[in-house]
Order: C-alpha cells, then sequence, then structure tokens
C-alpha cells in the first residue's frame, strides 16, 4: 500500500475537515458541536464508536488478529481571539485552535477514512481517540478511567503534535521523555493588615511573597542538578485594594515543571518546607495546595522505533530530525504512555514562504495544511507496521 498516495487523494478532504474545527472551536469540555461533526462522519463511514469524558469519542475498526493499536487526536481549542485574516479564521469570540488540535483531528479521521476501505489487510483493530480538554485538566486520564483503552485491550497508542519550529514535509523525533510533568500550585500568605504609612504595625503578605518567591528560585538553582531541567514559575500575585492600604492577605500562584519524577517530588517538598519557614520568620501563615498535574510523557523505545522507521517510509530519511532536548511544556498524552507503550512525534508545518511562521497559543498561528497529508500517511503507516511487528 502507498500511504501517501492514499493520503494525498484525500488532501481536499483533510483541509475540509481541519478548516471546520478551525472555525467553530470549543474550549475543554465544551467540544459538542466539534463531537458532533466527528459522530457524522463516523456514522457516514459505518464505523462503531462510544463516548467517553463527556464530549471524548473513541471508534474502532476491527481487522483480522489480535492486538490494537490506537491514534489519538485532541480536540479542544484556547481562550484566543483569532486575528488571522482569512476565510478560514475563528468565527467565535475569544475562541481559537492555536494548538493545531484542529489538524489532529483532521489527520486522525483521515486515518479513519483509509483504513476503513483497507480493514480486511489489518492485522489487528485499530482504535481512534478523540480526546476532550488537553489544554485543561486532560481527558486522557478521565477516559483512561471509563475504559477507553479496554474492550478490545489496546496495545500501543501512537499520537503526534503539529510544530511551528520543524518545516512541513519534516518528522521530529524524540526518544525517551518527550514533555516534563507539571505540579501547579497555590500559596496563601496570611498576615496583618493596617495602614501603608505604619508598617510596623501589620505583617505584610506581599513583602513576605516577595522573599518566597526570590527564594524558591534557589531550589532550581543550587539545589537540583543543573545538567536536569526543572522550572518553577510565577504567573500570578494576588493582593491588596488600595495603594495605602497593607491587605491581610496575598495569593502566589504558579507551577512546577521537572523531568524526574524525584526531582518532582522535592520541589513539592522544598517549596513547602521555604514557604512555611520565611512565613514563620515574618510572623506570619502560609498555606499551600501543590496539584500533581500531567506526569512526564516518556515514549517507549520499541514503539518510537518502530514509527520512526515508518515515517522514514513516508518522508524519508533525510527528513526526519532527531530531537536532543525535551520540551519543558505538557502534553496529556502521557497518561496513555504510563499505561501502555506509546509514541507521541511532531509533524512539521512550518512554511516561512507563506508566512506560516507564529508560535502555537499565539493569535497569529496556523499551519501549512500541505504537512496533513504527511501526517496521515505517516499515522497509517505507523499503525499497520505496529500491528505487524506486534502480533
Amino acid at each position: 500500500m502507498n500511504f501517501l498516495e492514499d493520503a494525498l487523494k484525500i488532501k481536499q478532504d483533510l483541509i475540509k475537515w481541519r478548516r471546520k474545527f478551525h472555525k467553530h472551536p470549543e474550549l475543554s469540555f465544551e467540544e459538542w458541536k466539534t463531537s458532533q461533526i466527528i459522530k457524522d462522519f463516523l456514522k457516514s463511514e459505518g464505523i462503531i464508536y462510544k463516548e467517553y469524558a463527556r464530549t471524548g469519542i473513541v471508534a474502532t475498526i476491527y481487522g483480522n488478529g489480535k492486538k490494537t493499536v490506537a491514534l489519538r487526536g485532541d480536540m479542544d481549542a484556547l481562550p484566543i481571539t483569532d486575528l488571522k485574516a482569512c476565510d478560514y479564521s475563528s468565527k467565535e469570540i475569544c475562541r481559537m485552535h492555536a494548538c493545531g488540535h484542529d489538524a489532529h483531528m483532521a489527520m486522525v479521521m483521515g486515518a479513519i477514512k483509509i483504513i476503513n476501505k483497507n480493514k480486511d489487510k489489518l492485522n489487528g483493530n485499530v482504535k481512534f481517540i478523540f480526546e476532550p480538554a488537553e489544554e485543561d485538566t486532560g481527558g486522557a486520564l478521565l477516559m483512561i478511567n471509563d475504559g477507553c483503552l479496554s474492550n478490545p485491550n489496546v496495545d500501543a497508542v501512537v499520537g503526534l503534535h503539529v510544530s511551528e519550529w520543524i518545516d512541513s514535509g519534516k518528522i521530529g523525533i524524540k526518544k525517551d521523555i518527550v514533555n516534563v510533568s507539571s505540579n501547579p500550585f497555590k500559596i496563601i500568605i496570611e498576615g496583618k493588615g493596617g495602614h501603608g504609612a505604619s508598617p510596623q504595625n501589620t505583617v505584610d503578605p506581599i513583602f513576605i511573597a516577595c522573599q518566597i518567591i526570590v527564594a524558591i528560585q534557589g531550589i532550581i538553582t543550587r539545589e537540583l542538578p543543573p545538567t536536569v531541567p526543572s522550572v518553577i514559575s510565577i504567573g500570578e500575585i494576588k493582593a491588596g485594594s488600595s495603594v495605602n492600604i497593607i491587605p491581610d492577605k496575598c495569593e502566589i500562584s504558579g507551577i512546577i515543571r521537572t523531568l524526574k519524577n524525584e526531582h518532582r517530588q522535592f520541589i513539592k517538598e522544598r517549596l513547602t518546607e521555604i514557604g512555611e519557614g520565611i512565613a514563620n520568620i515574618f510572623r506570619a501563615k502560609a498555606t499551600f495546595n501543590i496539584i500533581d498535574g500531567y506526569p512526564a510523557l516518556k515514549n517507549d523505545s520499541k514503539i518510537i522505533d518502530i514509527v520512526e522507521k515508518a515515517a522514514e517510509k513516508i518522508v524519508g530519511k533525510e527528513n526526519i530530525i532527531s530531537l536532543r532536548d525535551p520540551l519543558m511544556t505538557v502534553e496529556s498524552f502521557a497518561y496513555f504512555a504510563e499505561k501502555v507503550p506509546s509514541a507521541f512525534y511532531f509533524l512539521g508545518i512550518r512554511n516561512e514562504k507563506r508566512g506560516i511562521v507564529h508560535p502555537a497559543h499565539s493569535s497569529l498561528f496556523d499551519i501549512d495544511e500541505d504537512a496533513l497529508v504527511y501526517g496521515t500517511a505517516v499515522h497509517l503507516r505507523a499503525v499497520f507496521d505496529l500491528l505487524d511487528e506486534l502480533t
């Protein structure tokens, strides 16, 4: 089978689906119209599906064999205003597919269409997972808890993410750790408010918050090895109502990003110890809420090798980019990778000649739609090769 030729034949469908999603983006767990578009497509193809996690969908095509491989596409958009001047720009207020999930869904749909015509050649089954809320709480975990990886049991999962820093026509492969883990946190400092002219009669929570913010950066620079990336970022400070009033309370919100689980646990402990210690020194009280967010995403060595070879068959070995460093962003595909051997790769969508250079999560983000063909073809080749090699 020539999967690149097959994908080229449905290129206009891929573009049409992607643009339809792009025009009408929906936020996490609000993907009702998006879900309906996918369900209508599956019905037209005569494919059985089940609903998970409110708006999520899992469709299954049964072939000849007991092994099952899954393809995943995420569904949600971001609360960003689309500033592109094109006919497919978002029609929804402060809603935009600024991370490429519209393309992810379109490519999975393309894989469904082609696999459905060739299911007699499958050495097993294929599940297609449409995941809601990747940008929010991670619909993957809810879908897994609801049983999306069983009946039939999934033996491997493959996913991709479009990449604006890789040229269209190229594929990025990262071995081992791909994305880091995350721990959003909030620190509430309770002091004693009063008049700004008499700070000696107060316990200033803003001053204490500043000391904590500076001190916790020392965890990264002085308590962890510089060869292993970790980040503590403060994104919000909330306090006060007037320039001449020292408030009673200050809230600090941020996020921890770590590559290794031992560093993740260490930072959580030290964040609390340092915060409590500084608050106590200045006669204040500090409380902490540290959330276990997405785990680190680690590619299975066997599965990613098969996917890399599949990609070479589509775009050529010269167009495979080996990525050295993990991304400090998070990815809910990590939940699938925790449960099942998995591979996550990157599809280049950058095209400087067409002005497609803007970063994800920005109001001018776009993709080179020629890349949809390559992503679909790699998905197809990977699925068939995995079923052949896992059988």
